[in-house]
């Protein structure tokens, strides 16, 4: 497998934060989450440091020999839900575009808000100005709301391979498809899994009519929710079993 698609070496912080944020709720005891890492040849102890380090970094908080994701995991988690089944709405045409109308803005408040628009799929046109194709179902954040007028319109070109570099994308998603298919160790697909994660929140979403007909987000989708359903059927008959 290729570092081109975006995997990262597995550890045991890796490991508790997948399993974590592929459960709902997302919260487990440690002696579960040992388990997990044995099922990785990862060893107790190795498990323990990990949980302990990730509670001092604030990944995690810790009650009753329980550990669940911090509030800012919590906030990954539902976009990553949201990438896996995203609520999309009919499209008659009409874009969303945001222009920014705050001054003098903090250099955090700006770059929150940039973070912020690019959870909600936007793309920046130039300066100051982001849309995208009116086709999602999502609030907007207090930041957005106060620093943003939104406006919907109907650009006169077509702006979607200037805003998105779709080709990319969909090379990515290609590749791993493939890899999800050929890893031949639980590990292996652990890892692919968690990139396609990664992978599909970067996804713009668009409408069909704007993408091209062999688009691989279903077929992203639908391969990682194989491994989702078989890798919770280990966790039930391994890890969660009495």
């Amino acid at each position: 497998m290729t570092n081109t698609l975006g995997l990262r070496p597995l550890t045991a912080r890796s490991v508790v934060l997948s399993t974590l944020l592929g459960s709902h709720p997302p919260r487990l005891r440690a002696r579960y989450l040992v388990r997990v890492g044995e099922l990785f040849g990862i060893a107790e102890g190795t498990i323990r440091v990990a949980l302990s380090r990730m509670v001092a970094a604030g990944d995690l908080v810790q009650s009753d020999g329980e550990y669940e994701l911090a509030e800012r995991l919590l906030a990954r988690q539902a976009r990553q839900d949201e990438s896996r089944f995203p609520r999309t709405l009919p499209w008659d045409g009409t874009w969303e575009i945001a222009v920014i109308t705050a001054e003098r803005r903090p250099a955090a408040d700006r770059a929150a808000l940039r973070q912020a628009m690019a959870a909600l799929r936007l793309a920046e046109l130039r300066e100051g100005t982001w849309l995208r194709p009116a086709n999602l179902s999502r609030s907007r954040p207090d930041i957005v709301e106060q620093q943003c007028t939104f406006l919907t319109g109907r650009p006169e070109d077509d702006l979607t391979a200037a805003l998105w570099d779709l080709d990319g994308w969909a090379a990515t998603a290609h590749g791993l498809i493939t890899a999800l298919d050929e890893a031949d160790s639980l590990a292996d697909r652990f890892t692919v899994a968690a990139a396609v994660l990664r992978h599909l929140l970067n996804d713009p979403l668009l409408p069909p009519e704007l993408l091209p007909g062999d688009w691989p987000g279903p077929g992203l989708r639908a391969h990682y929710e194989r491994f989702e359903v078989d890798f919770g059927r280990l966790l039930a008959d391994h890890v969660l079993a009495p």
